[in-house]
């Protein structure tokens, strides 16, 4: 079987007796084009299916109106989220997005960074990997004029522009409401002491339990290294189990918060009434698992949308002099599983 010639815009020119510019401009509906042959060539390229050579044009443009984003893990919910309003906004400005995912691995996503580089992207929107401190790597994209924003987890080594929520005025208001709510002896199943956001949360609880003039016992304090359902579980069954159980738990992610009343669930632990939790996130399984998990919604879809937008008027403005730190904030949705 042979290869099927691809259609040129120099073919459509040559068929129709026009010159290419025509061809050009009629395929773009130009004003000065009259309507009869945009009709024309609009038919033939569609009849032979024609596809532009998007690359080559924007290669003369010196830009390819493409932008990449990469995220620790494409099935997670709020990235998922942030995807969609960075492809919906993108798509409003005539570009594209290309994702990919790191795996929360350094080394994925340094692999990732220059596959995105290569490739010709016009800037770059990234939440860095719990791995990624120095992010040698991101500066490589700002070496090549090209702008970087950070999203969600960010490292201050890298000075660009960062979309973040405020993490610790939604961990402060998640612990607030358990206490509001009764809740005494509040443990908090945190995320890595080296990643930005979960340090931040952990301040947040830290502050609300010293507002109330309650203190922090160190055993109900747990840290997770994968941040996934079984260290939920785990970490829940050492704190029912230790010597002075908490009446609450407030958790990294929701996913966390899962793994912590499926083991609830096993021990017949009743939820909200002996023990209330509080996840983070506002995953949509939040909504349907039983009882419904209270959570603090970080607006991914929201965050996506700011993040596009000012990674392209940087693109536009070819200026990327700025590095403001932008901070949306947070908030917390109640469910069942913290309400008495």
């Amino acid at each position: 079987m042979t290869d099927k010639k691809k259609l040129t815009l120099k073919d459509i020119a040559k068929a129709l007796g026009i010159s290419v510019s025509t061809a050009s401009r009629a395929l773009q509906g130009h004003p000065d084009i009259a309507k009869e042959t945009v009709q024309t060539v609009k038919a033939y390229a569609e009849e032979h299916h024609y596809v532009p050579n998007f690359l080559a044009v924007n290669f003369r443009k010196s830009r390819t109106f493409n932008i990449g984003i990469i995220v620790p893990e494409l099935v997670h919910h709020f990235f998922s989220t942030v995807i969609s309003g960075a492809i919906n906004t993108a798509k409003k400005h005539g570009y594209n997005v290309l994702v990919s995912q790191s795996n929360d691995v350094l080394k994925d996503e340094v692999v990732a960074c220059r596959t995105m580089l290569s490739s010709g992207v016009d800037g770059l929107l990234i939440s860095i990997s719990n791995e990624t401190v120095e992010g040698l790597h991101l500066k490589e994209f700002l070496e090549e004029g090209k702008p970087v924003i950070q999203f969600d987890k960010i490292t201050d080594e890298v000075d660009t522009t960062k979309v973040i929520v405020d993490d610790f005025v939604g961990a402060y208001n998640a612990v607030t409401h358990l206490l509001d709510q009764g809740y005494q002896k509040i443990a908090h199943i945190r995320g890595r002491i080296d990643v930005k956001n979960a340090s931040e949360r952990f301040e947040g609880y830290a502050s609300a339990l010293a507002d109330r003039g309650i203190p922090m016992d160190s055993d109900w304090i747990k840290i997770c290294s994968l941040i996934n359902e079984e260290e939920g579980f785990r970490f829940a069954k050492e704190l029912m189990e230790g010597p002075n159980p908490p009446d609450a738990i407030f958790c990294i992610t929701d996913l966390v918060a899962l793994g912590v009343l499926k083991y609830l669930k096993t021990v017949n632990v009743a939820v909200p009434g002996q023990v209330g939790v509080v996840g983070f996130s506002n995953w949509k399984l939040a909504e349907v698992v039983s009882p419904s998990l209270t959570s603090v919604d970080q607006h991914g879809y929201e965050m996506g949308e700011k993040a596009t937008n000012l990674l392209i008027e940087k693109i536009q403005a070819h200026d990327d002099s700025s590095t403001e730190t932008y901070i949306l904030q947070t908030t917390l949705v109640r469910r069942e599983s913290s309400q008495l």
